[in-house]
């Protein structure tokens, strides 16, 4: 089971042990505000019917990160990013840690709530429509 983690901890990890960010939100949702550096790999897209699963999710993640590499995974409170974090164990990842109040927040803060630095402008390469490019390269 991965290493659940407060926002707190989780920049800590960024800042001092070279984690990534990883937001699972929907793009809409990611393009509204995240975290600064974060990559967008939705685990569901919203569409007509609500949320939906992003069938590439994995074959997203692996072609950006190793296995080995040290990814932070949250979403908006922390539902999918569990569920995000067990997948990517279960395919072998070996550094996942999940920030249990994703962005917004549940019993706690989260990201945005704590002050953390947040931005609405991402890499070009961070973005889901840079990974979608990398699954089809």
């Amino acid at each position: 089971m991965a290493r659940r983690v407060s926002a707190d901890e989780a920049k800590e990890l960024m800042d001092k042990d070279g984690y990534v960010y990883v937001d699972v939100r929907s793009v809409p949702e990611f393009n509204g505000g995240h975290p600064t550096g974060a990559y967008n790999v939705p685990l569901m897209h919203m569409g007509p019917q609500g949320m939906a699963p992003n069938g590439e999710f994995m074959a997203g993640m692996e072609k950006v990160f190793a296995k080995d590499a040290k990814v932070i995974v949250a979403c908006k409170g922390g539902g999918r990013s569990a569920r995000a974090a067990a997948m990517l164990e279960a395919a072998g990842f070996t550094n996942v840690v999940d920030q249990t109040e994703g962005f917004e927040g549940s019993a706690q803060p989260g990201w945005r709530p704590k002050g953390l630095p947040v931005s609405q402008e991402a890499p070009a390469d961070h973005t889901w429509d840079a990974v979608q490019a990398r699954i089809k390269s």
